[in-house]
């Protein structure tokens, strides 16, 4: 590497500020908590309440907005694909992942903008969002959050410390849902409302939070494994036969364990996007908020409804690791599932009425916490067992997949139900201050549906799938018997 480019990833803007072999508090912090949150902050409130944002603010077409989701994701499978293969290839002195982490704090931010601009009316607005929309789900989105996954491993060898890093991670994105569905729906309600210059006002002050806390993830965040590689010259390990693209993928569609898990992850990860998309429209529409004194606080009931998922899902946190290593994960999973179905009929139930529904959100949400923190475990398990039967890893491959139907399910799912509401005659120019009266009963009834009973019957097919989930039992010999392979080459 030229002593140029040395010098431009040492130097004062771009150089890490982390010196320590090992990972500490400020690392820890700003570079896997505060830096993550900002740049996932957008992405956060757009899953809450982009949608809404969409038909009722811009009042754009609902065909339209399903063959834009639709098409989109095409788009953003790709571009995950591509990212990872980009990232893979990529050698500085800063790292293959911090690179792209930096130009993150440029596209994220102005991507996450350009969708409140929106300069032109009629057929112009419609191109002009399809533009922006894919800048940023099927541009900058894949490269921050694609970069950002690979951080972990290549931050240090150290087990331990990696986990502590995944810990903040994931506790910030926790943090960045918790303010999508609670914070920022009530300052839609109370402030922006359907005033588009307010939302952009909004929107731009976000991004500029997160360019700000992305490059301070950059500063604060540290490759000591791509580091010590480059520095030594990385030798591909060979303990593992390599795998042709063929051969992964003969070895995982042959696996009737590699399709259990990958379904249940689809039923799981859709139907909660489902639900995700359709909470405002529920909250808006179908809940009696006159429970708050007025017919148009939905933004306080879609609080109130996400504190009653999230708190559940925090307090499980605890007791899932314990739970599953004495009963196992496909049985703490699976009554999961059960308790979160019951959650959902009671829900609907409900009515409408804040207080069950809520109660039935809450069970919903305490049953889908094992699957939530347990699926990455069960597919290292498959893939454990894959390499027993078939004597190669097929990890890139498995993941690039569960990436996929991750990424991917925000988009369909909204295509999806924009699909459902147009059928049933939602009015995008309905009163909010009607409340419930404002829509047609046929309307409530398909919100109701997005809302709380796609989930409710995917959590008990979930449960169904992960009952035949049995690759646990013999796990621990296949893995005893993959080390002895291993040792004897």
């Amino acid at each position: 590497m030229s002593k140029t480019n040395k010098d431009f990833w040492n130097g004062p803007l771009t150089g890490s500020r982390i010196k320590s072999e090992d990972v500490k508090l400020p690392e820890m912090l700003i570079g896997y908590f505060i830096g993550p949150f900002g740049a996932l902050l957008a992405s956060g409130i757009f899953t809450s309440i982009l949608q809404n944002y969409f038909t009722d603010v811009l009042k754009l077409n609902l065909t339209f907005l399903t063959t834009l989701q639709l098409f989109s994701t095409i788009l953003i499978v790709a571009a995950n694909l591509i990212v990872g293969q980009l990232i893979e290839r990529t050698r500085t002195m800063a790292g293959k992942a911090r690179p792209w982490i930096l130009l993150s704090a440029l596209t994220l931010s102005i991507a996450s903008v350009l969708m409140f601009v929106v300069p032109f009316e009629g057929t112009a607005k419609m191109v002009w969002i399809a533009i922006a929309y894919n800048l940023f789900y099927a541009v900058a989105y894949p490269i921050y959050n694609t970069a950002n996954s690979t951080l972990i491993p290549v931050s240090t060898r150290n087990s331990k410390q990696r986990g502590a890093l995944a810990s903040f991670t994931n506790v910030a994105g926790l943090a960045v849902m918790g303010a999508g569905s609670m914070v920022f729906p009530i300052l839609v309600s109370f402030a922006l409302k359907e005033n588009q210059h307010l939302w952009l006002v909004a929107m731009t002050a976000i991004a500029i939070f997160s360019a700000l806390t992305i490059f301070l993830q950059f500063k604060f965040t540290r490759e000591r494994v791509t580091e010590e590689q480059m520095s030594q010259g990385a030798e591909e390990e060979k303990t593992v036969k390599t795998a042709s693209l063929k051969e992964q993928l003969s070895a995982v569609t042959s696996e009737k364990m590699w399709w259990i898990v990958m379904l249940f992850y689809m039923g799981f990860q859709w139907s909660g996007a489902m639900k995700n998309g359709s909470m405002t429209y529920f909250c808006k529409w179908v809940m009696d908020n006159t429970f708050f004194g007025t017919a148009d606080a939905w933004g306080a009931s879609q609080s109130l409804l996400s504190i009653m998922g999230a708190v559940p899902m925090a307090v499980a946190a605890v007791a899932i690791v314990p739970l599953c290593n004495k009963f196992g994960k496909r049985i703490v999973c699976m009554v999961g599932m059960l308790l979160g179905a019951v959650g959902g009929v009671i829900a609907i139930m409900g009515n409408g009425q804040i207080v069950p529904v809520a109660i039935g959100v809450a069970l919903k949400c305490l049953g889908s916490a094992p699957a939530c923190y347990m699926i990455l475990a069960m597919l290292a398990d498959v893939i454990d067992h894959i390499e027993y039967k078939f004597g190669i890893r097929t990890d890139g491959l498995t993941m690039s997949i569960y990436s996929s139907i991750m990424v991917a399910a925000t988009p369909v799912c909204n295509s999806i139900f924009s699909a459902i509401l147009n059928a049933s005659g939602y009015d995008q120019a309905a009163d909010i201050a009607l409340g419930t009266a404002a829509q047609t009963a046929a309307a409530q009834t398909a919100i109701s549906v997005g809302y709380i009973w796609v989930e409710t019957i995917a959590y008990v097919i979930c449960a169904i799938l992960i009952f035949f989930f049995t690759i646990e039992k013999d796990l621990p010999e296949e893995q005893k018997a993959i080390a002895a392979r291993k040792s004897n080459k």
